[in-house]
């Protein structure tokens, strides 16, 4: 028998193996010069590097900016006797254990400026928790002032009857929001209008004996409300400013009443802020790969990018001047069912002359826009720079993605009223900084490491002030989910 053929040697007289489907397939059968081939002698074409981070930017674009000199812009104001309504911050530790946080309650008008901690914390600790039902009507106009209120969840509404008997609403009142406290210092309080819980939420309650005998015992307390109570009772303009006499109409020579224009004695001031980055980059990076572009230059264009996208993320949500942080308490609205409505824009609207933007994230704008198709309304477009954009009564929405989204799905809708001669919303900056490289932004060399890395120290220089109160509003408690029907 003989033995078995080898079968791992070379078969010289073999046909040559099929070559592999694919690329050397395709090699195979090439009769001229390939493309992969020929891409090596070939130049390419190429981008500059992208970044999907870029936004419209339309806040910094819109905003007239001032040149400050010296680092700080201060706002003289008129003095005002009406002081402004903040919001209140609760603690919970379980559905009946809920507290107000005792420094929040001097953002109620009537506690402005008071700094014994003890008492705040004795104040607080007398409020009580209530639970609220839908429909549940808290006191109504008309009535004696009995309770002060807190609002730690829920939507309100302020209602008053019309001339003819009918329900008008007034406003909504929601988290964070006081109730009651305005009748300090007047005799026999009464409630001016009537509030309802539109849905179940969590008030917390001061008793006004408890408040009364509370005050009689703490000597600061009772003066500090007295205090209080007298420059409410002085003459002030219709936006609490404090009054000058003036007459009008009259007849032959009376005595005319004189007066002055008082200003505050501690206006606020501004000073610049700064977003900022060092950029490095390889000498070697730098020296040699520049053709066709500069490395360099592309980089230091990318970071400053981003430099403008944080800055105007600052302008919208910085604590010290952001705007959802400072636009004042009484410029702020809830919208009156959740999705924002066209009423909701016209109550945002009447609260101030001139309003040149609105500014919201796209879901919010998106919002609006459901809501105009369901009332069969085409909102208009305005012209901005050759862009047509959506606008609602003539004034423009810019889509801001900065303005959050929280996780309940609700978000805000600014509306700005721009420039120092109307008195409106301002930017900061300042120019002719060293080295500059743009208005307000400049590029410092800080030398090379004993790594051959170059480094470059980018800073842009910026903030905002609000002249005025009712120079920017806002409309709170956006839904920007879809409603069923």
């Amino acid at each position: 028998m003989s033995a078995p053929e080898s079968t791992t040697g070379p078969a010289t007289d073999d046909p040559a193996p099929e070559p592999a489907a694919g690329t050397g397939a395709a090699e195979a059968r090439l009769t001229s010069l390939g493309t992969q081939a020929a891409r090596q002698l070939a130049t390419t074409t190429k981008s500059v590097p992208q970044m999907q981070a870029i936004t419209s930017r339309w806040l910094l674009k819109m905003l007239p900016w001032v040149d400050v000199r010296g680092g700080a812009y201060r706002v003289n104001r008129r003095l005002t006797l009406r002081l402004g309504r903040g919001r209140v911050q609760f603690e919970q530790n379980g559905a009946d254990d809920i507290r107000v946080i005792p420094p929040t309650l001097t953002e109620l008008p009537v506690l402005r400026g008071y700094s014994d901690a003890e008492v705040l914390q004795q104040l607080a600790s007398r409020f009580e928790v209530r639970e609220v039902r839908v429909g549940e009507v808290l006191f109504e106009a008309g009535q004696p002032v009995t309770e002060a209120y807190l609002i730690v969840h829920g939507r309100f509404t302020r209602y008053a009857t019309g001339k003819y008997g009918e329900e008008e609403v007034i406003g909504v009142v929601t988290d964070g929001e006081g109730l009651g406290d305005e009748a300090v210092g007047r005799a026999d309080p009464l409630w001016l209008t009537s509030v309802r819980a539109e849905t179940s939420g969590v008030v917390l309650v001061l008793s006004w004996d408890a408040l009364r005998e509370y005050t009689d015992r703490v000597p600061s307390l009772a003066a500090h409300l007295e205090a209080y109570a007298e420059r409410q009772s002085k003459p002030m303009n219709r936006k609490g400013e404090a009054d000058v006499p003036v007459q009008a109409g009259h007849v032959g020579e009376p005595v005319l009443s004189g007066g002055f224009v008082d200003y505050e004695l501690a206006p606020r001031e501004y000073e610049l802020s700064l977003t900022q980055t060092v950029l490095r980059v390889h000498s070697r990076v730098a020296d040699l790969y520049n053709d066709p572009m500069d490395q360099t230059e592309q980089q230091l264009r990318l970071t400053i990018e981003e430099i403008r996208e944080r800055q105007e993320w600052e302008l919208v949500n910085n604590r010290e001047f952001g705007l959802l942080h400072n636009i004042d308490h009484s410029q702020r609205i809830s919208t009156f069912s959740g999705p924002p409505t066209p009423d909701d824009l016209d109550e945002l609207l009447s609260m101030r002359r001139k309003t040149r933007l609105f500014l919201a994230h796209p879901k919010a704008i998106a919002a609006f826009f459901r809501q105009c198709n369901k009332r069969g309304l085409v909102p208009g477009t305005v012209n901005v720079d050759g862009h047509e954009v959506p606008a609602w009564r003539g004034v423009p929405f810019f889509p801001c993605g900065k303005i959050p989204v929280n996780d309940h799905h609700t978000s805000s809708i600014i509306a700005l009223r721009t420039g120092e001669a109307d008195q409106g919303v301002v930017g900061l900056f300042q120019t002719g900084i060293p080295e500059e490289y743009q208005p307000g932004l400049n590029v410092r060399f800080m030398g090379v490491d004993e790594t051959a890395i170059i480094r470059y120290l980018v800073t842009a220089y910026y903030s905002m002030a609000i002249l005025v109160p009712d120079a920017a509003g806002i409309l709170e408690n956006v839904q920007t989910g879809r409603t069923a029907g």
